[in-house]
């Protein structure tokens, strides 16, 4: 097959799933038996300290046992777990919205996951069967849940990672996913979570992408799931020369940055690399076990605490071209839906322009026990992170590159259609940290076959156009 590349890692077969499907499940499952290359050594986003490469296998182990369910597998958090865990032999059942882009080919193409493809939620309204269940405290009003989906999802599984997403009502679905792994006896549920700052300070706003997932988390304590918490980091992959608010790295005529955020140039704050570290860091936490992790505990993955002005140092150092703070409020040059514009409104509240002291800016994981324990938790679980620098000078340029932007083939280069080709707009879900943000799990977007009533529907942050209209970038 044109493009297809045969992975350097020794990939051991998943156990065979031969329970038929149900037919009235809304999805497609498929066993895909071909092997493709990580999406490291698939795509022009290449880093030769990317620790899945050319690493030759030390000596024959016997392959895990157990199932893993994972959900909204195209994000970077997700696709980062699946590839570490099937590459020591765990089996995945991974839930894909579309075949779509190269982190999708990816996952689908590797022979120890089942894939299950299609929405969390349905678009049948109680006309069209009064079996839906119709959310409506989501972006996309008037829609049900797809509870064939879900039920499937954990069939034969005994671990889940669960990163939910705005694609639907995140808190029926989040509700949704945990009933289904409790009914399935799921041995140890995994779940990206992010605070209510409102729950920890009156005076402290909610904000809308972070606090849903704190109510699932919540609930997920209710039911009494064996359950542990990760928090994680601002996304070193959030900074992008395309417009995108919060994280835009705006380039001057003199070839250097200038990034502008609400953040205090002088306070700290939680950063990951995603697409590195995610996926070490919760196979970790499963090799470990739900005795020494559950109970409902916390955990907090980021690898550096930088201030603002440290970050555009180490980009600097990485990159060679100057990187400068502005402390201002968030520009927002494409379209948003109002669902993110809320977000980045409270943002900018809770990050207060007025705010002079650097002692008083909010934790950003709203608890501040929690974001002590920053990097010492996170390094206890995976010990080779790729820190921002290293991040800035090996990846940032090749994903710009893949972005349609030039800058880095020098002055030239930058005058010669430099910015890229960025006609589009953005549909939004980002995660202050844009962990999506969110953990700012954006953002993807819609099929060029999807009618503009589909495009208008799918709340999120979208651009058409180039690298980021394949992946959903801030999952």
């Amino acid at each position: 097959m044109p493009g297809e590349v045969v992975s350097e890692l020794a990939m051991r077969p998943g156990p065979r799933d031969i329970t038929k499907k149900p037919s009235h499940a809304h999805h497609e499952e498929r066993r895909h038996k071909h092997s493709r290359s990580s999406y490291s050594e698939a795509s022009p986003l290449t880093s030769r300290n990317n620790s899945l490469t050319f690493r030759p296998a030390k000596r024959t182990m016997p392959s895990p046992d157990k199932t893993i369910a994972v959900i909204n597998a195209s994000g970077r958090q997700a696709a980062s777990f699946i590839r570490v865990a099937t590459a020591v032999g765990y089996h995945v059942r991974a839930q894909l919205r579309n075949l779509e882009g190269v982190v999708a080919t990816e996952v689908s193409g590797n022979p120890n996951v089942t894939i299950l493809r299609g929405e969390l939620y349905t678009k049948e309204r109680p006309s069209e069967s009064a079996a839906v269940d119709v959310t409506k405290n989501g972006p996309i009003s008037g829609i049900g849940i797809n509870r064939s989906l879900i039920s499937e999802l954990f069939r034969g599984a005994q671990l889940a990672f669960i990163n939910t997403t705005f694609y639907g009502d995140e808190i029926k679905i989040g509700e949704a996913l945990a009933d289904a792994a409790k009914r399935a006896g799921i041995q140890h549920y995994i779940y990206s979570s992010m605070p209510d700052h409102h729950a920890y300070n009156k005076d402290w706003p909610s904000l809308p992408l972070w606090a849903s997932k704190h109510q699932v988390e919540a609930y997920i304590k209710k039911i009494g799931l064996p359950a542990t918490f990760v928090y994680t980091g601002i996304y070193n992959n959030n900074f992008t020369s395309l417009p995108y608010p919060l994280f835009y790295t705006d380039m001057q005529p003199d070839g250097s940055w200038v990034w502008q955020a609400p953040f205090h140039p002088d306070a700290k704050l939680p950063w990951l690399d995603a697409e590195h570290d995610v996926g070490p860091a919760i196979l970790q936490l499963f090799k470990d076990g739900v005795k020494k992790w559950g109970d409902g505990r916390r955990i907090a993955l980021a690898y550096e605490m930088l201030t603002p002005k440290e970050v555009c140092a180490q980009f600097t150092k990485g990159v060679g071209r100057p990187m400068r703070y502005v402390r201002g409020p968030i520009e927002v040059k494409v379209k948003i839906p109002e669902g993110y514009r809320c977000q980045l409104e409270g943002l900018e509240e809770l990050y207060s322009l007025q705010n002079d002291d650097p002692a008083k800016q909010p934790p950003y994981f709203g608890d501040r026990e929690l974001e002590d324990s920053c990097p010492r938790a996170a390094l206890e679980l995976w010990e080779g992170p790729r820190y921002l620098e290293e991040y800035a000078r090996e990846v940032f340029p090749l994903e710009e590159y893949a972005n349609g932007l030039r800058w880095m083939e020098g002055e030239d280069g930058e005058h010669a259609g430099g910015r890229g080709d960025v006609n589009g707009q953005a549909n939004g879900h980002a995660n202050g940290n844009g962990h999506d943000h969110r953990n700012a799990e954006p953002l993807r977007a819609p099929s060029e076959h999807a009618s503009e009533d589909e495009e208008d529907e799918d709340d999120g942050l979208v651009m058409r156009g180039n690298r980021r209209n394949e992946e959903e970038w801030l999952a």
